[in-house]
């Protein structure tokens, strides 16, 4: 076994891979760029490396500099981690001629499996069903519309050598397809160094299924299962489930099987993941073979008791797999979030900037073991588990120059049911504040009946949200219980008001019991009944709710019991109430005395600025280049300039006719969130 391994990546899975390294008591290497001078994966290793500028190009996908720092530490072996150098092969030919282990899997099954355009052309020799499309290199932005017309549109223009939604496009007319072609070559060139597009038939209302095979280099090789990963936006994964709610056993059989032929044919070693798109009739479609670890992994590992990252460091290691198929037990379910920093009320776009907040909720185990390999039991029946795979922490910092992702929030239960609600009371426990994130998007997700249903598909965002999101609007039984609670905190902290000292003789402040709540455009009068256990809460109506909490005013997170129940509010100090949020929903909770509440409600409401005739820059980012002229009459739809931020290129449009009057960017200008780039009449 290895005694130091170096991971050659960052952020939350290079925290992952050190977690199961110092379980094994292998020591552990990181590498860093300037921006990660103070990242938790470098708090976190026995030793760090520094590797050059933030770019990527410029330090983390830079092969000689990754070397230099294996040479310097001795590191015996390099976990890659997924994206950055985890599918490059000439890195894993440059540790192979220096004697260094890589725990991923050969050259050659890099080589024709991780290259879409090689992969599909293997998978079709070998009779697995496949997308059609075009297979070949594309010269330039006229080929790809021709190649487009001949499969027919809607088409999906991809890197050859992309992953994690990184170089990706769907085309629906000529024009989409050209500028995809070029965005989908350029994103490809910055985040991989290699720029080779091809395109496919892009089937729509598919699910997106895939399997997690595992295998040694003594000619063993099992999949452990599947997950659904049909929750996608702008093609990244968002939501992850595993095992998947679409599936019956003789499906996941065949897929499984087919999976593991598939990777044996090439010689793969490793962890490895077989991508399928599936149709309502569950037919499947080969669609790509990631030669690394996916990001999702956690779920698979929750519901299979296998740590997947120990087994690629023992494959590597030359050792067998101790686990044969019919070891695999599918225990329970699990269910992963991303969240991301990309502010969910601007179209999702990045956000960057300092943690101010960072508490996510308590880690629990459950669900099955498994010990250096060997299956030790069944699942913890009736318990749930809560796991946080982070690479950030309070104070730290979001950074322009990598992928967006803060943390995979995943929880397992015995039942999908129980997981989901397992994940509701985590995302609601989660306080994340200086950015935006999209935690609330993936709370609406969890109460979303499609997805409590199982039914979506990879249209599900698309077509739930078109429009982007813009919050959740709580039915009335959920604002009835966050009213009453608001107004119980709000008598405590009105009582913790009475006794401030030094007030003056004969002003002694009363607290009275009948109090006005408006949230999200409604009006509860109710009065309060308090005793020392709690406070019974009476509405105008009759209905009742009771109340218990030690909240104290000033706490962020307030954990409650109304009527037996349990509910979780993040809550802030607003005039007059709070800021309450909760299952996706951000409310302005102003509880007052019903006299003010008839007062406030004569004010007058103050209005946004008009900024109709204003293109703000939607977040933190680079000018890559504008497309329009002083003068200019633009359509609605028009591009007008294109901004890249994280690595992703975004193509801001006219939303509608107009003439251009100014301009006030050009390309390489880098701005700041609602800087204006151009003016029109």
């Amino acid at each position: 076994m290895f005694d130091k391994i170096l991971i050659a990546n960052r952020g939350e899975i290079a925290c992952r891979v050190i977690k199961t390294a110092r379980k094994m008591g292998i020591k552990t290497v990181a590498i860093y760029s300037d921006a990660d001078r103070n990242a938790l994966h470098v708090k976190m290793a026995d030793e760090a490396i520094h590797i050059g500028p933030p770019p990527a190009n410029q330090s983390y996908i830079v092969i000689d500099k990754v070397m230099e720092a294996i040479r310097k530490t001795g590191a015996q072996a390099v976990h890659p981690g997924y994206g950055f150098l985890s599918e490059n092969s000439k890195f894993a030919e440059a540790l192979e001629a220096e004697g260094v282990a890589f725990i991923g899997p050969p050259v050659g099954a890099i080589e024709a499996m991780g290259d879409k355009i090689t992969s599909k052309k293997i998978a079709q020799e070998a009779d697995v069903s496949t997308v059609p499309g075009y297979m070949g290199l594309i010269e330039d932005a006229d080929d790809a519309v021709k190649i487009s017309n001949e499969v027919g549109y809607p088409v999906m223009i991809k890197a050859s050598a992309g992953g994690g939604g990184k170089g990706m496009r769907i085309a629906w007319n000529d024009e989409e397809a050209r500028e995809g072609f070029q965005s989908s070559k350029n994103e490809a060139a910055n985040s991989f160094g290699d720029d080779r597009i091809f395109i496919e038939k892009f089937v729509t209302q598919p699910r997106h299924i895939e399997i997690q095979v595992l295998c040694d280099s003594h000619g063993n090789g099992i999949y452990l299962g599947e997950r659904e990963c049909s929750i996608q936006r702008r093609n990244q994964k968002v939501v992850e489930e595993a095992p998947s709610p679409f599936l019956d056993e003789a499906t996941r059989k065949a897929m499984g099987d087919q999976s593991v032929a598939l990777a044996q044919a090439v010689g793969y070693t490793s962890a490895g993941t077989v991508e399928f798109i599936v149709d309502g009739e569950k037919n499947f479609y080969f669609l790509e073979m990631n030669t690394r670890l996916q990001v999702e992994h956690p779920v698979t590992e929750l519901i299979t008791g296998v740590d997947l990252v120990e087994q690629m460091i023992r494959v590597a290691a030359g050792e067998k797999l101790t686990i044969g198929q019919d070891d695999v037990q599918l225990n329970g379910w699990a269910i992963e979030n991303r969240l991301y920093a990309e502010d969910p009320y601007r179209n999702f776009l990045p956000s960057i900037g300092r943690l101010s907040r960072y508490r996510p909720p308590s880690e629990v185990s459950a669900g099955p073991m498994v010990v250096a390999g060997t299956w030790q039991g069944d699942a913890l029946v009736g318990e749930t588990a809560v796991r946080n795979d982070t690479g950030v922490y309070e104070g730290g910092e979001i950074s322009m120059y990598y992928d967006p992702m803060i943390a995979k929030l995943c929880t397992w239960g015995p039942d999908r049911a129980s997981a989901i609600e397992a994940m509701r009371v985590a995302l609601d426990s989660f306080e994340v504040e200086g950015i935006g994130h999209n935690l609330p998007f993936v709370a609406a997700v969890m109460d979303h009946p499609i997805f409590i249903a199982g039914e979506m598909t990879t249209a599900f965002i698309a077509e739930e949200y078109p429009e982007g999101f813009e919050g959740v609007t709580l039915p009335d039984d959920a604002l009835r219980r966050i009213a009453a609670s608001s107004a119980a905190m709000h008598r405590v902290a009105e009582i913790r008001r009475t006794r401030v000292s030094g007030r003056m003789d004969n002003h002694e402040r009363k607290v009275g019991t009948e109090w006005a709540v408006c949230l999200q455009g409604q009006r509860f009068d109710l009065t309060i009944d308090a005793d020392q256990d709690g406070s019974t809460v009476t509405f105008s109506d009759g209905t009742q709710h009771r109340v218990s909490s030690d909240w104290t005013p000033g706490d962020q997170l307030a954990v409650l019991d109304v009527d037996g129940g349990p509910l979780i509010l993040k809550v802030g100090k607003i005039s007059g109430g709070f800021r309450i949020r909760n299952r996706g929903a951000d409310l302005k909770v102003h509880v007052r005395t019903p006299r003010q509440t008839e007062l406030a409600e004569l004010m007058p409401e103050k209005l946004p600025p008009d900024t109709s005739k204003l293109l703000l820059c939607p977040m933190p980012g680079l000018i890559v280049g504008v497309n329009v002229e002083v003068g200019d009459e633009v359509q609605e739809g028009q591009a007008l300039c294109t901004v890249e931020a994280m690595k992703m290129e975004n193509i801001l449009r006219a939303e509608k006719k107009a003439v251009v009057t100014k301009i006030n960017a050009v390309a390489g200008d880098s701005l700041s969130v609602d800087e204006v780039i151009m003016e029109f009449e």
